[in-house]
């Protein structure tokens, strides 16, 4: 009886999780028998496959974006393929093998940068959330990856995981510096595949969703992601290939949307041993960070109908990280347009809701 009960326990979590979640903001699920509908490798042709790349360590909207990530997964809303970490240091990676441990996907690959920005600025220093411990002296996290310096580098993993999967299929959200994806471009032909960069992205890349950007009336005329690698973000916008979308999310997108740290604790209330929870209760979260990161993932998810964007064009970059948008019917740019306080509100519950899931 024991083991039937555990069965039972386990079978129906997705189910629960569904449940809540569509309870709770029945705008943001489609919950209907449609959605087990199968496409290619026993996915919803409608399930969004994903790559992350992040600059994890520094700011706390990427533990938000590799939250709702999971959350979305449980909920078969999208499919996270692997993690790219962006920003180096092995701390940086276990950081990430934490966030995938803990919510049930130590499975997924992780990918680290080994020459790109160095020594970038740290807005919050939560790197060593992965060496924090319990009472009895015991570590607070489990972790999946043995041995750090053998993980691929971020630009090999994305060769890897982008050959695997059907033509056009993958979107990548990228939420730190594009040193990775730049990489990418600059790539050679390999055992994985006998595309080079470009043409690899052309084959596979569904679309590009960025954090970063500086557009309209947005206070900070440098884009922190950009300025801290011009040379990669000058890389990564010529080459990236003209068929292939990007859709911007610039600061002042995220600006709407503040998760206040006195919130953000009292949501998970149900225990201390959560890793976002430890972060905001051990390091000083109280910096201004908005829900930047969050925008480029509830797009992918849910699609165009809650953004507004900017004509199509081009962007370039100039040698200070300065961001030029120049519109054109044959560009393959659009960003998002910066919404009321309404609409803030509206995206603070969704993550506050994904958040709050036990």
């Amino acid at each position: 009886m024991k083991y039937l009960i555990q069965w039972a326990h386990f079978a129906i979590r997705p189910l629960l999780l569904a449940v809540a979640f569509c309870g709770a903001m029945t705008i943001m699920v489609s919950c209907s028998d449609d959605d087990e509908k199968s496409g290619p490798h026993g996915d919803d042709t409608r399930v969004p496959l994903i790559i992350l790349d992040t600059d994890i360590g520094s700011s706390t909207d990427d533990l938000f974006t590799m939250m709702m990530l999971y959350r979305y997964q449980d909920l078969k809303r999208s499919r996270l393929l692997g993690v790219v970490i962006d920003r180096e240091g092995e701390d940086c990676a276990a950081c990430a093998d934490v966030m995938n441990t803990y919510y049930g996907y130590g499975d997924i690959p992780i990918g680290l940068i080994r020459d790109g920005v160095k020594n970038p600025k740290v807005w919050i220093n939560y790197k060593a959330l992965p060496t924090h411990k319990n009472i009895d002296g015991s570590p607070m996290f489990q972790r999946s990856v043995t041995d750090y310096s053998s993980l691929p580098d971020g630009w090999q993993l994305y060769r890897q995981l982008l050959a695997a999967q059907p033509d056009h299929s993958v979107n990548i959200l990228s939420i730190g510096f594009v040193t990775c994806l730049a990489q990418l471009l600059l790539s050679e032909p390999d055992i994985y595949s006998p595309l080079d960069g470009v043409e690899l992205v052309q084959r596979k890349v569904k679309r590009i969703y960025l954090m970063g950007g500086v557009f309209d009336s947005a206070k900070e005329p440098i884009e922190y992601n950009f300025a801290q690698s011009v040379y990669f973000a000058q890389a990564f916008f010529n080459l990236w290939p003209d068929n292939v979308e990007i859709i911007m999310s610039p600061g002042e997108v995220g600006d709407r949307v503040e998760y206040v740290p006195k919130h953000v604790i009292a949501d998970i209330d149900w225990t201390d041993r959560h890793p976002i929870k430890q972060v905001y209760m051990h390091y000083d979260c109280n910096t201004g960070q908005k829900m930047w990161d969050p925008m480029t993932l509830i797009n992918a998810v849910e699609g165009d109908v809650l953004f507004k964007y900017s004509p199509r064009g081009f962007v370039t970059v100039t040698d200070k990280g300065e961001t030029y948008f120049h519109p054109t019917e044959s560009g393959n740019i659009r960003y998002q347009l910066s919404q009321d306080a309404a609409w803030g509100a509206d995206m603070l519950e969704r993550i506050r809701t994904l958040n709050k899931m036990r």
